[in-house]
């Protein structure tokens, strides 16, 4: 029911995930970012627990693939799950249970890691990976064409009703957490037109938090 990606920044070390799903609220239950650490999504019949305990487990020194190694072994019926990962070397490792729903596949390379259930084909991973790979800029700009990118190679078998991404780059907390939880209209459209409005904004909000003196204003009825 989900198609998304997890990705890593060689520039700037920030990491990213975008997920989106005919599910509701999907980026509630599959996106996880760790400052420093990495990026995780856990779908297809989701276990949340996955998540922050892939980003444990990396804080810990392990690889992405040393981590997935873990939970494979650890973590019950893993023969549901589907788990994607990027750690701060750039590695991606991916599990894909044998009893992920409808036509699932995955794609990976240097710092990016792509997968899916309940596709229209089998391509559309590969598709999401090649699209962040080929665009530039800011992350966030790479997350969302590689959406796109997914979406115009079939996406899901059915319409996706709710989408969402995460970036986290040097502070404790994501500076970046953009979610449509339900439309009938297209939910990726509905998290770059978020973006677009926020990316603007980032630094600014991320000023607030660290030293509101130095801040800019905040540009509202009523802010002298």
């Amino acid at each position: 029911m989900t198609f998304s990606l997890v990705a890593r920044c060689a520039d700037t070390g920030m990491f990213g995930m975008a997920v989106s799903s005919s599910s509701p609220a999907v980026a509630a239950r599959c996106a996880y970012v760790r400052a420093g650490v990495g990026a995780v999504a856990s779908q297809n019949i989701t276990d949340p627990t996955l998540g922050p305990l892939m980003l444990d487990l990396m804080e810990r020194g392990m690889s992405a693939e040393e981590a997935i190694a873990e939970i494979q072994q650890t973590s019950q019926f893993m023969e549901y799950r589907q788990v994607l990962a990027v750690d701060v070397r750039g590695g991606t490792a991916i599990h894909s249970g044998p009893k992920s729903l409808g036509i699932w596949t995955q794609a990976q390379a240097q710092d990016i890691a792509s997968g899916g259930n309940l596709l229209a084909n089998d391509g559309v991973p590969q598709a999401i990976v090649d699209g962040f790979l080929s665009a530039t800029g800011h992350i966030g700009d790479r997350l969302i064409a590689a959406m796109r990118a997914g979406r115009a190679a079939g996406g899901e078998a059915g319409p996706v009703h709710s989408a969402g991404m995460k970036i986290v780059d040097k502070v404790a907390w994501p500076v970046a957490d953009l979610r449509c939880d339900w439309t009938e209209d297209c939910p990726i459209e509905s998290i770059a037109t978020a973006w677009e409005v926020y990316k603007p904004q980032l630094k600014a909000y991320i000023q607030r938090a660290i030293d509101p003196r130095e801040a800019p204003s905040y540009g509202v009825p009523g802010d002298d």
